[in-house]
């Protein structure tokens, strides 16, 4: 970390990570707060978020586990009172809740034509809608102060969209879409010291995609899985640690697999 400090200080900054407890948010939170940041993880299941809490104290930092239903904003606004009651104002919005469904992936069985509406609609409403109310609620005290830092974590889909998922590929370009909207908006409407920036990662395994993925089976690639390592500069799935330390300007990593993707990042 020795780099990030020399280049951003974030000592003693309040952020609120989204999604905190997951794949993306987790390293965040742990990175984040061994660079001296006070870290909110914020995610549905209180268990979830406070194991990740229990887990930076422990490490010696500063972090709360709150238990919160991004799609839910009275529920945002409670957690904006405790994050608030805690720390202080918030610094930094990392909005990194998001997912897919099976029902709303298309596969030999399930045609485009087939696909659940309800599944669709969940899961264009966690990736957007969830993104879309966190930047209201957190974004709010960062207008009226008139700095901030909003990172939204897209999806390379945003820039080439995939076969199979079509909800969640149209939810992350929407991600991207708002997110410069928004960059535009705070700076023209409030100040140009608030910034908003879109993550876009490449492909790593969670519980939500290991269907699409791997062998059930075997646990070997699926022919798609192999496809992707195949156009993987690092080929790997587990080479994904990229945004691990995403800093309070850029959201930028100083990581590997950041300067080999670069491409897919929007900065």
């Amino acid at each position: 970390m020795t780099n990030l400090q020399s280049l951003f200080n974030i000592q003693g900054q309040t952020v609120v990570i989204t999604g905190g407890s997951g794949e993306l948010g987790k390293p965040m939170a742990h990175a984040l707060a061994q660079l001296g940041a006070q870290v909110a993880i914020v995610s549905l299941h209180a268990a979830s978020s406070s194991k990740v809490a229990a887990a930076i104290q422990a490490e010696g930092g500063h972090a709360i586990g709150i238990a919160c239903d991004v799609l839910d904003k009275s529920a945002l606004e409670q957690a904006l009172a405790q994050v608030t009651a805690a720390f202080g104002p918030v610094d930094i919005l990392i909005n990194a809740a998001g997912g897919n469904k099976p029902q709303a992936t298309t596969s030999a069985d399930r045609t485009f034509f087939d696909l659940d509406s309800h599944a669709a609609e969940s899961v264009f409403a966690l990736n957007f809608t969830g993104t879309f109310l966190g930047c209201q609620v957190f974004g709010r005290g960062m207008a009226e102060r008139g700095q901030g830092c909003i990172v939204n974590v897209a999806s390379m889909n945003a820039l080439r969209p995939l076969t199979r998922i079509p909800a969640y590929s149209a939810a992350k370009a929407a991600v991207a879409n708002f997110t410069q909207w928004l960059a535009v908006h705070m700076a023209q409407e409030y100040s140009p010291r608030i910034r908003v920036n879109a993550l876009a990662p490449g492909f790593f395994l969670t519980e939500q995609n290991r269907f699409l993925l791997t062998d059930a089976s075997s646990g070997a690639m699926t022919p798609r899985g192999q496809a992707i390592l195949d156009h993987t500069p690092m080929p790997s799935m587990e080479a994904f640690r990229p945004l691990a330390a995403c800093n309070k300007q850029t959201g930028a990593s100083d990581d590997l697999w950041q300067r080999l993707d670069n491409r897919h990042t929007n900065k």
